[in-house]
């Protein structure tokens, strides 16, 4: 497995920074926090993120994508990162796309995937429904009714299904709650009878959202994959997500970095350039040596995803990890090489540190991933 981009990555990567640096930069988010905007993000961007073909990256060219695959999705999503650009596309092209894509009949591709290649849906996946991620502790259930089922329960921190045209919705078949066996995936229209949505604003100043279901029905063409089986389902997906979710992490706590090398090379106290003090030269050494080794995991988690390793799910997880931890360090001292006017809003670098909170739980944090890993090799 090569850790290094090639040419045509690299290309990719450069045209994906100058688009959001032109398009969606800091101060694009700032004006959508500012007005308390109700989407959340700009859906001309949208529109134009489907016409460079970022929103079909991971979708085959017969349904209208581009299918260029998750290395190239992780590339576009650092850039995403380093310019905190708001979009749905962690939970359309890469979440549903990839759900449809792994587990739709052909009727559901052929329903879903060129609209979402074309810019002209957004799809939320609802799994969680406490405070921290835990994809089999899943409660909401789908009981049989007629020829389709009835879905009763709630979802937590849907990111951006207050705008959603459909849910991806994980609900409990069969077993308890707990149990990986059991759990299906349906498709539902959020303006079914008996769901009823809450626009939940992040710290980040994201959208997210609550979703309640009260005997929604759905009909049986709603089923998501295999009855029962929708954990071996999710399984891909979860991993696409972490990996493109550490990619964005890469890329904010990079940009967040270089933000701070730049302030510390600017900024004098007591009649020298503070960078020139040892203990910051230090301090921005070891994390530049720190981002460095994350790259080198976000890279090799894109990479298996793309080569069908059968590890992928593990160095996905792993990347997720690493990335939480760093990003978040490089928030930190970005913060404290600020000094005060570090917690101010008028630099950049508070906004980076809570995008990067956000980011860090979800589909997992750190603990939740160590803990995982640790349980299937039976420690």
């Amino acid at each position: 497995m090569a850790l290094v981009l090639n040419e045509d990555e690299i290309m990719l990567r450069d045209s994906a920074s100058g688009f959001f640096k032109d398009k969606a930069p800091v101060k694009a988010l700032r004006a959508l926090r500012d007005t308390a905007d109700a989407t959340g993000f700009d859906r001309g961007l949208w529109s134009e993120m489907a016409d460079m073909g970022f929103a079909g990256i991971v979708i085959d060219e017969d349904h209208g994508g581009v299918d260029m695959g998750f290395m190239a999705a992780g590339l576009v999503a650092e850039q995403m990162g380093r310019n905190l650009s708001a979009s749905p596309f962690f939970s359309t092209a890469i979440l549903a796309a990839t759900a449809l894509r792994e587990n739709g009949t052909d009727e559901q591709k052929s329903n879903w995937l060129p609209k979402i290649a074309g810019g002209d849906a957004i799809i939320a996946l609802a799994i969680d429904e406490g405070a921290k991620h835990n994809p089999a502790a899943i409660s909401t259930r789908a009981e049989k009714s007629g020829n389709g089922f009835k879905l009763s329960g709630a979802k937590a921190m849907v990111v951006d299904g207050h705008v959603a045209d459909a849910l991806i919705v994980a609900a409990r078949t069969s077993g308890d709650k707990g149990d990986e066996d059991g759990i299906s995936l349906f498709i539902v229209d959020p303006k079914s009878k008996g769901v009823s949505t809450e626009r939940t604003i992040m710290v980040d100043s994201r959208n997210a959202a609550r979703i309640d279901l009260d005997d929604v029905e759905v009909s049986g063409d709603a089923l998501l994959g295999e009855l029962d089986g929708g954990m071996n389902g999710l399984r891909k997906v979860l991993s696409a997500g972490r990996a493109v979710l550490a990619a964005e992490l890469l890329g904010a706590g990079g940009q967040a970095f270089e933000d701070t090398v730049t302030y510390i090379k600017e900024r004098k106290q007591f009649g020298s350039i503070i960078g020139e003090f040892q203990a910051l030269q230090h301090r921005a050494s070891h994390l530049y040596s720190e981002l460095e080794l994350a790259r080198s995991a976000v890279i090799g988690a894109l990479s298996a995803l793309d080569d069908g390793d059968e590890k992928a799910d593990i160095y996905c997880a792993m990347a997720k990890a690493k990335l939480g931890a760093v990003a978040k360090l490089a928030s930190q001292e970005g913060v404290q090489m600020h000094g005060g006017v570090g917690m101010t809003d008028e630099y950049d670098i508070g906004l980076f540190m809570k995008r990067i909170r956000v980011l860090q739980e979800l589909l997992g944090d750190a603990n939740f991933h160590m803990n995982s890993f640790a349980k299937s090799n039976q420690f």
